[in-house]
Order: structure tokens, then sequence, then C-alpha cells
């Protein structure tokens, strides 16, 4: 078919545009009539989802370390040029310096060339220092701002009907996930119950993890005087992990970067924009959350909103 093609247009001498136009006429004809020899390449299978995750969460990760950051990326550059430039007159200054040594009669400049050598040599060390200072910094909270993406794609189970993401109650609630065996749940949830009303009036929520299989007993107050403290209590502690295989992923490489003993029990308090503002070995300090945290409602809500810690 080709050649035919090929055959025709130089026996009719047709223009360019006409010769696109037949081409394309004949290969429709062709995949028309022949549809499995079609010249487009077959559809490669959709990534897995977890690959897909993890780039959503490198990029998002990114993102959010510019807009932290707006000026590190202009730093790093002028850093650069920098170093380049006292390289450039290092090696010239070296250059220099090695013809005037060869020549006796240049010898009275030899002082000058060397101090300025030196300052070239210094300029390049500074330099260089700030720029892998800088680099280490912008690895650093990458690494964090991963994690925290990490963290924030897992899984809550609010009812028996209902499931989200952490990163849904991103500017709604601040998280405290206790990670540990099922007595140091048992013993966080008693705790907990001087400080009830004030944990949900700063939007406190409490997500158990357990790390030893078993299941925690909860003890709720069933009479008519403690209903209202119980219905309070069931909300506080609502939250239930799901998948469990990614939340013991994310919790063992928090511990491994913090120097913890897998086993040792834990806490994580994260802010209301869904950021880590501190953790710790043990139980959660109840009384420390109700004197730091502002209300979630009333005069100050909106104003104190960043009132969460500083980020760890």
């Amino acid at each position: 078919m080709a050649v035919a093609a090929v055959s025709y247009i130089t026996a009719t001498k047709i223009t360019v545009k006409e010769t696109l136009y037949f081409l394309r006429s004949a290969m429709e004809k062709h995949q028309q009539h022949c549809p499995s020899s079609s010249v487009l390449p077959p559809t490669s299978p959709p990534p897995p989802p977890h690959l897909l995750l993890r780039l959503k969460s490198g990029s998002t990760a990114k993102i959010r370390s510019e807009v932290l950051t707006p000026f590190r990326s202009m730093r790093m550059f002028f850093y650069l040029a920098f170093i380049a430039s006292g390289a450039l007159g290092g090696l010239i200054a070296a250059t220099q310096l090695i013809g005037a040594l060869a020549n006796s009669t240049r010898a009275p400049i030899v002082p000058d060339i060397l101090k300025g050598l030196g300052i070239d040599v210094a300029a390049v060390a500074i330099f260089a220092f700030l720029y892998s200072r800088e680099s280490s910094a912008k690895n650093a909270q990458l690494a964090r701002l991963a994690r925290e993406e990490s963290l924030s794609n897992l899984k809550l189970r609010v009812d028996e009907k209902k499931v989200i993401s952490v990163t849904d109650l991103r500017g709604i609630a601040r998280l405290v996930i206790c990670a540990g065996p099922a007595p140091f749940i048992a013993e966080s949830f008693k705790l907990s119950q001087p400080f009830t009303q004030d944990l949900l009036d700063r939007g406190v929520l409490v997500v158990p993890f357990v790390t030893d299989g078993e299941l925690p007993t909860f003890e709720y107050e069933e009479s008519e005087e403690m209903k209202d403290i119980t219905t309070k209590r069931k909300r506080l502690w609502q939250l239930v992990p799901v998948y469990v295989f990614e939340w013991s992923k994310w919790l063992d490489e928090q511990k491994k970067l913090a120097g913890v003993s897998p086993e040792s029990p834990v806490y994580l308090s994260l802010r209301m924009d869904g950021r880590v503002r501190g953790s710790g070995v043990g139980y959660p300090p109840w009384n420390a959350f109700v004197a730091q945290l502002p209300p979630v409602k009333g005069m100050w809500t909106g104003l104190l909103d960043g009132m969460d810690g500083r980020v760890l």
C-alpha cells in the first residue's frame, strides 16, 4: 500500500498538503480493515496505588517546602555562583603565582597574589559551608514534610460506615496518637478523664493504636448522671486506625528517627494543620495540652489558630 501511495503521488504531482491528506486517509482505511495491526503502542498498565501515593506525597512535600521557605532556592543559587566566582578567581591567582615564582623580576607582586588567592580560597570555603548547611536543612525539611504527608494519607474509622484520611481532619481537629500495648492505651484513657471537656474544647481527638494485637478495655459509666460525660468521652476516643500495617510502618519509622525502642509506648501530638508539634515516650501530658492549646471556639477563634506550638 505504501509503494502504491508513493507511485500515485509521483505520477500526479500533487501538493504536500494533499499528500499528507492522502496518506492519512490511506492509513485510516488500512486500520479499519486490519484493526489488529494498529500502529499505536499498547497501553501500559497503571502504576500500583502505593507508588502513586508515594509520588503524590513527595511532590506535595516539595510544594510545601517551597511555600515555607520561598527564598531558599535563590540563596542556594547565589551560593553556587559565589563558589564558582571564587574558584575562578583562585585559579587565575594560582596561575599568576606560578608565573611570578618562575620569574624573579616579578617577586615583589607575590605577596599581593598570595593575598588575593587567600581571599578567593576563604570565599569558596565560606560559601561552600553555607550551601552545604542550606542543602542539609532542605533535605531534612523535605524528609519531615514527606513523613507528614504519609501520615496524612493514613486512614481512620469514624464509625461503622465512615472511613476518612487524617488529612480530612486538617483545620478541624488536633489529633493525639497514642501507640502502645493495650494496658498503656487503657491507662491513657483513664488519665484523660478529668480533662475530657477541656480537650474537646481545644479540638483534640485521640487515635489509640494498639501494638500488641490486644483490644484495650474502655470503661464508660452508663448511669443517667454520667450520660453527658460518657458521650463526650466516646467522642474524644471515637477514632480507630484502619490498615494497621501502614500505621505500624509509619510509627516504626518515626521511632527509628527519634532513636526510640520499637517496643516503647509513645504519643504524638499534631497541630491543627496536621504537622507534628510534640511527641514523647510514655503517657500523653493531657494537662499540658489543656494549658498550651487555645480553644477552637469563642472569642479567640481564628486569632490563635497558629498557636499550636513549634513544629518538630
